[in-house]
């Protein structure tokens, strides 16, 4: 940009003229930039109307918290747990994302911190120091596993494929030197031909190797919500729950359609050698509203079983 000679005027009106230029072209500039940047409060797709804590589970007992995220919880950016193969600066990464089907197919894979290396230290949580959940995305075939770790930090475990599809992973996770619990998504696909299973009506009752479970409870988009199971069996309440992994059940949820997660954990932990039930109870935040399928599982004589149930969540 050249200053022209304005009439009447001297070197120093010519230069005043050239300051009042460019004030102007940077305010312009400064208006443009700034209708144009997104405002700190704003938050990507439905999460703000979640809310960022709304898929908060309940460690120990209810409302407490503390440095503990808790499996299933929302990050700090408020996105929810499951949905993303990278968080806090840590990922997920299989071997091998294209599996063949079977009953027993090794699967394997890294967890890597925010420079790339392969993580080998890692915190225990609920007795191992990593969950991994598997579930095909029309929501059949879960389950859950715990791989071993090798020196250099690769996780190993066979999962039961024999229905081919796609298939999320979840590797539940404290990293020692994050501190804190992620949950690292992230897809698998089995070679063969796809054939989807629907899903199973909303429903409070289901039988698992002849064990009868019933839900109570009404949950409600955003709002915390206590979720009751009993366990019987021939009529009569089962009453010798074992501990498993700490707890007498283990909630995990996963909403139809993305596959957001959740994984609760009971409000009273158990203790070796003693027994619980009938009843087990969770305290936990749908984080909107929509379709839920509900895995349970739960100990009796040594065998965990898994009692699973379709919801549907209303608004609060």
């Amino acid at each position: 940009m050249s200053a022209r000679r304005l009439p009447g005027g001297g070197t120093a009106a010519r230069l005043t003229a050239f300051v009042a230029v460019l004030l102007a072209a940077f305010g312009s500039a400064w208006a443009v930039g700034a209708a144009a940047e997104p405002s700190s409060t704003s938050s990507g797709r439905d999460d703000e109307a979640m809310g960022s804590h709304g898929a908060r589970s309940v460690h120990g007992g209810p409302g407490e918290q503390g440095g503990d995220r808790g499996h299933g919880t929302a990050t700090d950016d408020g996105a929810l747990p499951g949905l993303a193969s990278t968080v806090d600066g840590y990922s997920i990464e299989p071997v091998s994302a294209t599996l063949p089907a079977g009953d027993r197919v090794p699967f394997a894979f890294r967890v890597t911190d925010p420079a790339g290396h392969p993580v080998t230290s890692y915190t225990e949580a609920h007795e191992k120091e990593l969950h991994l959940i598997v579930v095909r995305r029309d929501l059949s075939g879960f389950q859950h596993v715990h791989p071993e770790l090798s020196a250099d930090g690769t996780w190993t475990v066979d999962l039961a494929l024999a229905r081919a599809g796609s298939y999320r992973a979840y590797a539940d996770v404290v990293p020692t030197d994050l501190g804190h619990n992620v949950v690292l998504g992230t897809d698998l696909d089995v070679a063969g031909d796809y054939a989807p299973v629907e899903l199973p009506a909303p429903a409070t009752t289901t039988t698992v190797d002849g064990s009868e479970v019933t839900l109570a409870g009404h949950p409600e988009a955003g709002a915390e919500t206590r979720l009751s199971y009993t366990v019987s069996r021939d009529g009569r309440p089962v009453d010798d729950l074992q501990p498993y992994l700490g707890a007498y059940g283990h909630l995990v949820t996963i909403r139809d359609g993305d596959l957001a997660y959740l994984h609760t954990h009971p409000a009273d932990e158990a203790r070796d050698g003693e027994t619980g039930g009938p009843d087990i109870e969770f305290m936990t935040t749908f984080p909107s509203p929509g379709t839920y399928r509900l895995f349970l599982d739960f100990q009796v004589r040594g065998e965990v079983r898994t009692a699973e149930l379709t919801v549907e969540v209303g608004r609060h």
